[in-house]
């Protein structure tokens, strides 16, 4: 019986020996103190600069859509494999490629400015990620506007016209780019909610209309952080978080009620 017990006091003390060999590897390996040390974020840009995020926001900008890419894409096909006639097959090549573009333009940028790399590449990436934001919000439409029938004649100019105020988008960006940027934000919203408020006035029955308005909110309550660069740590990844969310809720509403996966008897 004492050898058992002498047995068990040797496994015991090797048990806490390995506990307090793990303590000292886990506060090697997890020096917490110097995240005290980590800058989170800078300061607000100055008017017409564009914000400089820290090295962790520029890595956090990164990966919030580089994960968003892969779904994306299969997202994108599986739009494709389920279109049965014309207007379905080519809503789904402009909306799956726009939203394919959204993340993989951003996630392009992001990892520019991660990288330090050229200034010059930068700022062409900076514009055209800011250039995606009108496209996408006009290819979230667009399937809504061309699968199935509408029975008000605005909603079928609409198709177009909001391809038309994209167009008028991006050109101001182009010109004023980084410049008045309240207009700028202005301009997104306006192109993000004049269509909804045309859309709610024509009483037109679309399904899934919970579905719209939830995902519009999760765009709205983004914006928020959006424009928090410099006030709020990682406001730009929040922002980029928003917009997977809200976009996933979209994209289920157009596959469920516009793509409708078909019966096999």
């Amino acid at each position: 019986m004492g050898d058992v017990v002498s047995l068990f006091s040797v496994i015991i003390m090797k048990f806490k020996s390995k506990i307090y060999q793990s303590n000292l590897y886990f506060h090697c390996e997890f020096p917490w103190e110097k995240l005290k040390s980590i800058k989170w974020k800078n300061e607000r840009a100055t008017s017409n600069k564009a914000y400089i995020p820290t090295k962790v926001e520029n890595v956090a900008n990164v990966c919030t859509h580089a994960l968003c890419v892969a779904p994306a894409s299969f997202g994108a096909r599986e739009l494709l494999t389920r279109s049965i006639n014309a207007p379905q097959a080519i809503a789904a090549i402009v909306y799956g490629l726009a939203l394919c573009l959204l993340f993989a333009v951003s996630t392009t940028f992001h990892s520019v400015c991660c990288c330090g790399s050229d200034t010059k590449m930068k700022h062409f990436l900076h514009r055209c990620d800011r250039a995606m934001i009108y496209i996408f919000i006009a290819s979230s439409y667009f399937p809504w506007l061309t699968v199935g029938t509408l029975s008000c004649w605005m909603l079928r100019e609409l198709r177009w016209a909001i391809w038309l105020l994209a167009i008028l988008g991006i050109t101001y960006q182009q010109i004023f780019h980084e410049r008045y940027k309240m207009l700028e934000l202005l301009l997104y919203l306006i192109m993000g909610l004049g269509p909804a408020v045309v859309i709610f006035t024509s009483n037109h029955q679309f399904p899934a209309m919970h579905d719209l308005k939830l995902g519009g909110m999760l765009y709205l309550i983004g914006v928020f952080f959006f424009k928090s660069d410099g006030r709020i740590p990682f406001a730009h990844a929040i922002w980029h978080l928003f917009v997977a969310l809200a976009a996933s809720v979209h994209y289920l509403a157009i596959l469920r009620h516009l793509f409708p996966e078909l019966k096999t008897q």
